[in-house]
């Protein structure tokens, strides 16, 4: 291996301790030393220290089959049909595999794949259903672990019932079956099921001759249209082949002679065509030398883990690291063909240049903060694939990748993280792609009107009432924004960089100064009542205590809105320390709980480096020393939430290290704890970054100080190019916390430069309520971010753009009324010895909030208990006058859960109406639906109940439509007088049988009851 040394000449010779007299004879011997070190650990056996079934316990979600890097074959067994915890395919707790699938993914929260199921059997007669639909009948065999082994392109399990042993391996396209069958009695038999988990909408096996066969699948899952193509050769003809298509099924069974010892299955597949599946297998797998495929496939696993050489004796560090690179080597996927076809988003066939490879399977959400970044420094070209594979998504689909799934957008998630995988990429100077179209791309991605875009765009933030999850969307938006104006920067695109670096301090619009965490507003209003531990649909899989710290574009700015490095500190602090316990609605992801720090899903994963930004670095050490240890390890419940495509590993490998970037874009790594003693990073321009520490020892987990080539480094973090030169980084470790300084990386920018880019937050209301009975006075207040301005706020009624106020105090209103206010800001001119500047004013976008005045003659008596985390807004939400949409998770609806819904309605004096109602919504695929019926009793007298009048006019379905909402109304007599109405809605019921969730309750979710 040839390694340039450019620039370390002097550098190494820095780094030693002795006085050296000859400094050319000193380099000499320091370059021969790093090059006997790098051969002699790059030729290492990596894969030894991969331990597939890491993962597969727990909420890991990953599978221990066998598969190439970043292969798009990942031949595992299949252990259970559906289920969270059943997204892989495979969960350590089963003791039944199904069968042998060729598609799986890896620590996703939603189920797909498992394309093609292949089930091996002996005896007497085969067994066609599956054993989770009939257990006692179906085919299933049982294991267990003991007899089972996984490593880098290698899966083995022994099937004792019918003495099966089963090996498996896996070239980047094909996959290769082993089936030995140790029982010499009954006939051997091969069951091939392509109904195996997704809904089929096509499907076909073409017998070609006795040991060939073809076909394909597409399916709708996840991916709501899969194409899936295979070409199998068997190693022996079969004896009988039978097609089983009773019942909607579609299988193909084989049947071989009683004297077969030994079926091996040679499967080719492409998202193309059978044609290519054909070639694919030819290319990849020529024949059935089992061996032969699983060397070459290992040899390939050990060239990606020797990327990095650690040094460590602590073998379950070296077991989780090594794991963990193979983790995020397994996606994203190869999606093209050997001969550079490959399926687009338009459903389209597209031939790539000569050396292209287009790539799927992109859970951007995730992977753009630890994977990605990992990516860039092991990886670099490959993550240029990943690049221009997007821009091809954008040509074929309109806009850049979320959660892209088999050429299918799936929508998954939250962001256009596309944007920062770009943007870190052409920061750090991968730029060996077209970056006028994609800036280009990205302007238009984050311009689409969807998903509260333009209320982003135009109101400076999200609303509760106009997106669910707004306060997520508005500060993954004010994130994303950051990176397109970093890379518009870089290219000389001022005006865009102005543009989007505004955009990028939208996040302060949803600070609240008063609680110290980002807050959901409806409009002016902040949400009420306010628990930063309870997890509701303004924060995405998250509550605020995890989503508060989150402008890791902006950490200063963040840093001075909270009080200053101090109280940065003490926020931090009661994060990792509270005894508060998460309320409101149940989400899975969120685990791995330090106090309300959740390491097992990804908003946390950057908080325990801000410590970096305090005068406390010491914590960041000591917290991701705790997270490294407690949070990991060789366990199969070793991770303590969703793999993720690879992000839960990259963490760890980064952060074992010593490295993480809290906001890619800005290509600088803050230093934690590294775990390791030494590790050689191979870079991809020849050089090589080696990292040390010393004295470290479980108790020496602070940093005491750093030398960079030798050289002491005075700041908590390097930018990446100084590690791309190559060299020595050396963490020196010791026990005392005392030693970590604070430092200021100046890598951000300083807050008082916002100023420069005339950025206005909006306004907020210090009221707390908008519905009011009497009267309501209403007061507003503001952040005051900068320096040397004058803050005012200018109202209006709504619309009325001539008669504009400023705001001096609390305002007073009796009636019903909407209100418009903005935040205008006045910076004074300058003087110096030199010149003069000219002062200039900027204003907000204008924000809105309704206050209502409620009947008070009106009561209700609500008898049934929705649910809390679907409360709206309290127990008048149903006679408030605020009626909601068709969206249940903006906060207008109340929610009941499996339950029948009854309440009174009290007037303090009788009176007349024509009709009365509910309002009632559907979201099927929430397992929301329309009620059965709605009756409305009457009474005249505020006791007896007589008149009752039936709605039951509700639409039926038999397929998923909407959301949509409706209005329950019946007609009254005449001249009606009602002194009370008594309500009943009665529940659907169970979910019918076309449902995903057949048998299983339903919610109701109603609104406001209607008086005409």
């Amino acid at each position: 291996m040839k390694i340039v040394l450019s620039g370390l000449l002097s550098c190494i010779l820095s780094f030693s301790y002795a006085q050296v007299d000859d400094l050319q004879k000193a380099a000499d011997k320091a370059k021969k030393r790093m090059d006997e070190r790098i051969a002699k650990e790059f030729i290492q056996d990596y894969s030894q220290f991969v331990n597939p079934f890491i993962g597969t316990g727990g909420h890991g979600h990953t599978y221990p089959g066998a598969t190439a890097p970043f292969g798009l074959v990942q031949l595992s067994p299949d252990t259970r049909f559906d289920g969270w915890d059943g997204c892989s395919g495979y969960h350590y707790s089963d003791s039944i595999i199904y069968g042998f699938s060729h598609t799986h993914l890896s620590g996703t929260g939603v189920s797909d794949y498992a394309d093609l199921l292949i089930v091996p059997q002996c005896g007497k007669k085969a067994k066609t259903i599956p054993g989770y639909i009939d257990a006692k009948n179906g085919y299933a065999h049982r294991f267990s672990h003991e007899q089972e082994e996984a490593s880098p392109g290698l899966y083995s399990v022994y099937l004792p019932d019918q003495k099966i042993r089963v090996r498996l391996t896996a070239t980047e396209r094909a996959g290769l079956h082993e089936y030995i069958f140790e029982e010499k009695k009954g006939k051997k038999f091969i069951l091939i099921d392509l109904d195996h988990r997704d809904q089929l909408l096509g499907k076909s096996i073409v017998l070609e001759d006795k040991q060939t066969i073809s076909g394909f699948r597409i399916s709708n899952a996840w991916a709501s249209e899969q194409h899936f193509y295979f070409h199998m050769a068997l190693s022996k003809p079969y004896e009988k082949a039978t097609y089983i298509t009773k019942n909607g099924q579609y299988k193909l069974l084989l049947t071989f002679p009683e004297s077969t010892d030994r079926i091996s299955i040679r499967v080719g597949i492409s998202g193309v065509d059978n044609e290519g599946a054909k070639a694919n297998l030819n290319a990849e797998m020529k024949d059935f030398q089992f061996n032969k495929y699983h060397l070459a496939t290992k040899k390939k696993w050990n060239e990606e883990l020797s990327k990095i050489a650690i040094t460590t004796n602590n073998r379950e560090i070296k077991t989780i690291f090594y794991t963990g690179m193979y983790h995020a080597f397994l996606q994203p996927n190869i999606w093209s063909d050997y001969d550079g076809r490959y399926r687009g988003r338009d459903k389209a066939i597209h031939q790539l240049p000569l050396g292209e490879k287009q790539y799927t399977v992109f859970s951007l959400w995730d992977t753009y903060r630890a994977a990605h970044p990992l990516y860039t420094l092991v990886q670099p070209q490959r993550n240029l694939d990943f690049i221009r594979t997007f821009l091809r998504q954008f040509d074929e689909g309109g806009d850049l990748p979320v959660w892209e799934l088999a050429a299918n957008e799936t929508e998954c998630m939250i962001g256009y993280h596309s944007v920062s995988v770009i943007a870190d990429a052409y920061a750090k100077g991968l730029t060996d792609f077209d970056a006028e179209k994609a800036l280009e791309a990205m302007i238009a991605t984050s311009n689409f009107d969807e998903l509260g875009k333009t209320h982003f765009r135009e109101n400076g933030f999200i609303g509760s009432g106009d997106e669910p999850e707004s306060v997520s969307k508005t500060l993954e938006y004010a994130y994303n924004d950051f990176c397109i104006a970093q890379m518009a920067k870089q290219m000389g695109k001022s005006d865009v960089y102005q543009e989007y670096y505004r955009r990028s301090l939208n996040f302060m619009n949803i600070y609240d100064p008063s609680t110290k965490f980002m807050r959901a507003r409806r409009g002016g209003l902040w949400h009420q009542p306010f628990d930063p531990a309870e997890v509701n649909f303004n924060y995405t899989e998250a509550n605020s205590w995890q989503y508060s710290l989150y402008a890791p574009h902006a950490m200063d700015v963040l840093r001075d809105l909270i009080g200053g490095p101090d109280s940065l500190e003490a926020w931090l602090d009661r994060l990792f320390t509270t005894e508060m316990e998460l309320s409101g609605r149940h989400q899975v992801d969120i685990t791995g709980l330090i106090g309300q720090y959740a390491h097992g899903n990804e908003p946390s994963h950057h908080m325990a480096y801000l410590y970096n930004y305090t005068n406390s670095p010491h914590k960041t050490q000591l917290y991701v020393d705790r997270i490294l240890k407690e949070m990991y390890s060789i366990q199969p419940d070793g991770l303590s939430g969703n793999e993720d495509c690879g992000q839960m590993s990259a963490w760890y490998v980064l952060s074992a290290l010593g490295l993480y970037q809290i906001a890619p874009g800005n290509p600088f790594y803050d230093f934690g704890r590294p775990l390791i003693d030494e590790a050689t990073l191979k870079l991809d321009n020849g050089s090589a970054l080696i990292i040390k520490t010393q004295n470290n020892s479980a108790e020496n987990k602070y940093v005491q100080s750093v030398l960079w080539n030798g050289k002491t480094w005075f700041t908590n973090g390097i930018p990446h190019d100084e590690l791309l030169t190559g060299g020595v980084l050396e963490f020196i470790m010791g026990s005392d916390p005392a030693m970590s300084k604070p430092y200021h990386p100046g890598s951000f920018l300083a807050t008082g430069s916002v100023t420069n880019f005339q950025f206005a937050p909006v306004p907020y209301l210090l009221n707390t309520e908008r519905i009011f009975e009497d009267s309501v006075k209403v007061a507003f207040g503001h952040l005051s971010p900068f320096d040397n301005e004058t803050i005012e706020i200018e109202y209006r009624k709504s619309g009325d753009s001539a008669n504009v106020s400023t705001y001096t105090t609390p305002l007073l209103f009796d009636t019903s009324i909407k209100l418009e206010a903005r935040t205008k800001i006045s910076y004074p001119g300058y003087v110096t010895s030199t010149s003069a500047g000219i002062g200039y004013t900027i204003y907000s976008p204008w924000v809105g909030v309704e206050f209502i005045k409620r009947d008070p003659g009106v009561h209700l008596d609500l008898k049934s208990n929705y649910s809390p985390q679907y409360a709206a807004y309290g127990p008048n939400t149903l006679i408030d006058g605020v009626q909601g949409g068709t969206e249940f998770r903006t906060g207008d609806y109340q929610g009941f859960w499996a339950t029948d819904v009854e309440g009174i309605v009290h007037f303090d004096e009788a009176r007349t109406f024509s009709e009365v109602g509910i309002s009632c919504l559907q979201d099927m695929k929430s397992w929301v639906f329309y009620p059965k019926s709605v009756s409305f009793e009457l009474s005249s007298d505020g006791v007896n109940f007589d008149k009752k009048l039936v709605f039951s006019d509700f639409p039926q379905f038999e397929d998923y439509i909407g959301p949509t909402s409706m209005d329950a109304i019946v007609k009254l007599p005449n001249n009606q007088v009602v002194k009370a109405i008594r309500i009943r809605v009665e529940n659907f019921g169970e979910c019918p049988s076309w449902h995903l969730g057949a048998g299983n309750d339903s919610w109701l979710f109603l609104d406001e009851i209607i008086f005409r």
